[in-house]
């Protein structure tokens, strides 16, 4: 019998693709993402001491890190096989400390899996390494600065615009980029222009030429009396062809995909948004059932912003090429790409662990499974596939002070376009084709137009474009591409109108009150440069604490300005565009604990609130509520008879006298549509005192379920959760017992005085 040994990876997938690997001596666990983070309800930093960060741990991840716990009691090895990044580095970490605590003695090791096949899998556990600290110090430091922003600037949007609303360092970034780029639309000017194309046929073989130059003059034409009069004078002269410039282009086949690209080619060529491509891609790289070949890891890891290929994936492409293309679609030497910039290159490209042809496995798959495996297996090999020879030719042809030009070009050697083309490529026409043409021939024309155009504006961000941009700016990560994109859509900051990004009035005004009030946090190159300095923490060249010392610095300077200017601005409304119909004035958006909802500006002098809907052209519609419905029931209060309303929980009794009679009921509806009152079910007496008053407790009933509650109510407000034994009778439910860390108990009534502090501080706030 071996050593007993523990792997402990982050998805349950993943857990079972590991585990078909290993043998019995190990036990394979899933802490199912992080187990530690911030608190929720807390600010969770301690500026006062060096930004301590104050970790506890998830609610629903008691269990797991019981299982956890429990299973490392009965090993002599643990191995920490969290995904191989910054969170998944913080992880690891948080489990080692957790796990250090119950077992000072237990040898802790962290292995990365790059690929989960068993030759990787294997390697890394026989040759393991240690937590690397600066990499989890990135991770905190990222997190620490993402509180210290949310926190501190959310309630400005609060109080500004409306409740739920937060700021984010990168994803407010993010939205700027949007906001701007639909300024620049909104102001751009369209243009006239205008082209003239000739038609021609010659051998057969029809083809098209463009006004070029005029008198040796790049032709520009702004109007249509300009363009006619050019085709009225080309119809009267000749065509001669002129220089014929033939080249032969070779074209070099594109890296293999990183994050970034991956997520851009899916969302142009699957239509797949960037999240959507991400949660595809992890089910790869955990593992898919494969029948015969079991459960397989079929891609690398998905997080990566490197090119670089192992030398066995660069052996698998050049077999697999051979064999199925044959020797001249293979290049002499394999390629390698080069990375710049601070590329982490601890990863390789994203690509496939195996030469399994995606049709080959296709019944294993889900259709959005094999439609990202084939994308990712068809650009890793085209990346090692010999260059495209490509015949271009470009003709000018001559008629008086006219030169007008024609291009084609032709496939001469497919190479690796054979396998992958990008969208631009597979879009080309057949028109592209140009008979033989020589200097001298004499041509005729089969038509000639004159072709109005317009300038048009630059185009709305779609998620390929805007990832693309946020990589080339230096905004964010691999990792948090997806995120960010996600983020801006679920706070309704940003809607998709035909796949591309929209701002909505809620974004536009969140965007202008941060960038008019925080211009530097939110600023294209600060973000980048902290981006920057994050890395600079990973590598170990940067302490993490100043850094955050420095960032939070020039923050509290940009916070003290903000707070003064924001003094004199008053609360900013959303607006629908739709007239009151109590008051004529205009109702505004609000939010509440059940949505959002339309409200009238006058508020309080005018109550009028109402749902509402929005159409596809992005106006807003009041959802019109039902009339009231008057009952024979008198009530029981003041004799006034009841009407039936609505509320959001749906309809109800009430008195018409309100609201200077407010007198709730529920009611049913028996089958002859007669009503009828529910009375609430009276409190039922137990024998159980109260632990702190004193008093009998008695059984109440909620939407979720029945508890025990203090009949002294209100004066005694504790409650019990409670079970029935056997005979039926009320009994208090006892909590499970868990094991607690050590020092946890020690650590709660900080947590209590915490957390008590933080409601006063939001009250003075509102006051101020």
């Amino acid at each position: 019998m071996g050593k007993k040994k523990l792997v402990i990876v982050e998805s349950p997938a993943k857990a079972k693709t590991i585990n078909r690997y290993l043998g019995n001596n190990f036990t394979v666990k899933a802490s199912v993402g992080h187990v530690r983070d911030l608190p929720k309800s807390t600010f969770g930093v301690d500026l006062e001491n060096n930004f301590e960060p104050k970790y506890v741990t998830l609610r629903d991840k008691k269990k797991v890190i019981d299982e956890l716990k429990s299973a490392a009691s009965r090993v002599d090895e643990v191995f920490l096989a969290s995904d191989p990044d910054r969170e998944g580095e913080a992880i690891a970490w948080h489990i080692s400390e957790i796990l250090q605590k119950e077992n000072k003695g237990l040898a802790i090791k962290r292995v990365l899996f790059n690929e989960i096949t068993k030759k990787a899998i294997v390697q890394a556990l026989e040759h393991p390494g240690e937590i690397v600290q600066p990499k989890v110090d990135a991770q905190q430091a990222r997190r620490i600065i993402d509180r210290i922003v949310g926190y501190k600037i959310s309630p400005f949007l609060w109080e500004k615009i409306s409740r739920n609303l937060s700021a984010g360092r990168v994803q407010s970034v993010a939205l700027r980029l949007v906001c701007e780029r639909e300024k620049e639309i909104d102001a751009f000017v369209t243009e006239e222009y205008w082209s003239v194309v000739t038609q021609f046929i010659k051998d057969e073989v029809p083809f098209q030429a463009k006004l070029f130059r005029i008198k040796e003059k790049k032709a520009q034409i702004k109007d249509g009396d300009t363009a006619h009069a050019i085709v009225d004078a080309l119809k009267k002269g000749s065509f001669t062809v002129g220089t014929v410039e033939k080249k032969q282009k070779r074209k070099r086949p594109m890296p293999p995909f990183t994050t970034s690209k991956l997520q851009q080619d899916a969302s142009r060529k699957l239509r797949f948004s960037a999240k959507k491509t991400m949660m595809v891609a992890q089910s790869l790289y955990e593992g898919v059932n494969l029948g015969e070949y079991g459960q397989t890891g079929l891609i690398t890891y998905m997080r990566t912003d490197s090119t670089r290929l192992s030398q066995d994936a660069i052996d698998m492409a050049r077999e697999y090429i051979g064999k199925t293309f044959g020797p001249d679609y293979l290049p002499e030497k394999p390629r390698v790409y080069a990375t710049g910039g601070k590329t982490q290159d601890a990863h390789e490209a994203i690509r496939p662990t195996t030469s399994l042809n995606p049709e080959s496995i296709k019944a294993h798959l889900t259709g959005d499974q094999y439609r990202l495996y084939k994308l990712v297996f068809d650009k890793f090999l085209a990346s090692q596939m010999a260059d495209a020879l490509i015949d271009a030719t470009a003709a000018d042809i001559i008629n008086g002070d006219y030169t007008l030009r024609a291009t084609g070009s032709v496939v001469a050697f497919a190479g690796h376009l054979a396998l992958y083309q990008a969208v631009e490529e597979s879009a080309k026409k057949e028109e592209d084709i140009l008979p033989p043409l020589h200097q001298g021939d004499k041509l005729t024309s089969e038509d000639i137009q004159a072709l109005q155009h317009f300038t048009q504006p630059p185009p709305r961000y779609t998620e390929a474009t805007l990832v693309k941009t946020l990589e080339e700016k230096g905004i964010g990560r691999p990792s948090t591409y997806a995120s960010i994109l996600s983020t801006i859509e679920d706070r309704k900051y940003v809607e998709k109108e035909d796949r591309k990004f929209t701002p909505t009035e809620r974004g536009k005004i969140v965007n202008e009150l941060l960038v008019n009030h925080f211009p530097e946090l939110f600023e294209y190159s600060f973000t980048a440069n902290l981006e920057a300095k994050l890395d600079r923490i990973e590598e170990g060249e940067e302490n993490w604490k100043d850094t955050l010392g420095n960032f939070y610095e020039g923050f509290q300077r940009e916070l003290e300005k903000a707070k003064e200017s924001l003094k004199h601005v008053d609360k900013i409304n959303i607006k629908s565009g739709v007239a009151c119909p109590k008051c004529e004035a205009e109702l505004v958006i609000k939010s509440g604990r059940n949505g959002e909802f339309l409200a009238c500006i006058r508020y309080p002098e005018c109550e009028f609130t109402s749902n509402f809907t929005k159409e596809e052209d992005g106006s807003i519609t009041i959802v019109q509520r039902p009339a009231e419905e008057m009952t024979s029931i008198a009530c029981d209060k003041c004799g006034k008879p009841m009407a039936i309303k609505m509320s959001r929980r749906g309809p109800f009794l009430a008195c018409s006298g309100y609201p200077e009679c407010k007198n709730p009921k529920s009611f049913r509806r028996e089958e002859d549509g007669t009503i009828v009152v529910v009375e609430k079910k009276p409190a039922e007496p137990t024998d159980i005192a109260c632990e702190k008053c004193g008093a009998p407790m008695v059984i109440r009933a909620s939407r979720r379920g029945e508890f025990l509650a203090c009949s002294a109510f209100p004066k005694c407000r504790n409650t019990k959760n409670m079970e029935r034994d056997e005979q039926g009778k009320a009994v208090i439910k006892e909590k499970k017992a868990t094991a607690k860390e050590p020092g946890e108990k020690a650590a709660a009534p900080k947590a209590k005085a915490a957390a008590k502090k933080a409601p006063a501080k939001k009250s003075a706030a509102k006051k101020k």
